[in-house]
């Protein structure tokens, strides 16, 4: 799982690409058949507590790209 974020995260110089298998699950989220590159890229918020706007929302990122933002509540 920190190897997935650490692979996400913006300020990395490397070109990398993430693919999710089947029966994938972030938060209790499906994330099945899903691809991030640097076109697409995703930003995972988990939270203890049910966060005030739960969900994923897929916005521009000025640079050409898309960006899904998800703020999802962590299961133990």
């Amino acid at each position: 799982m920190v190897a997935l974020f650490a692979m996400l995260a913006p300020a990395s110089t490397a070109e990398a690409e993430v693919r999710f298998g089947r029966n994938v699950r972030v938060g209790g989220h499906e994330f099945s058949n899903q691809r991030f590159d640097r076109k697409n890229r995703a930003v995972i918020h988990l939270h203890e507590r049910t966060p005030s706007n739960p969900g994923c929302v897929r916005r521009p990122d000025g640079r050409g790209g898309r960006v899904k933002t998800c703020h999802l509540r962590r299961i133990r």
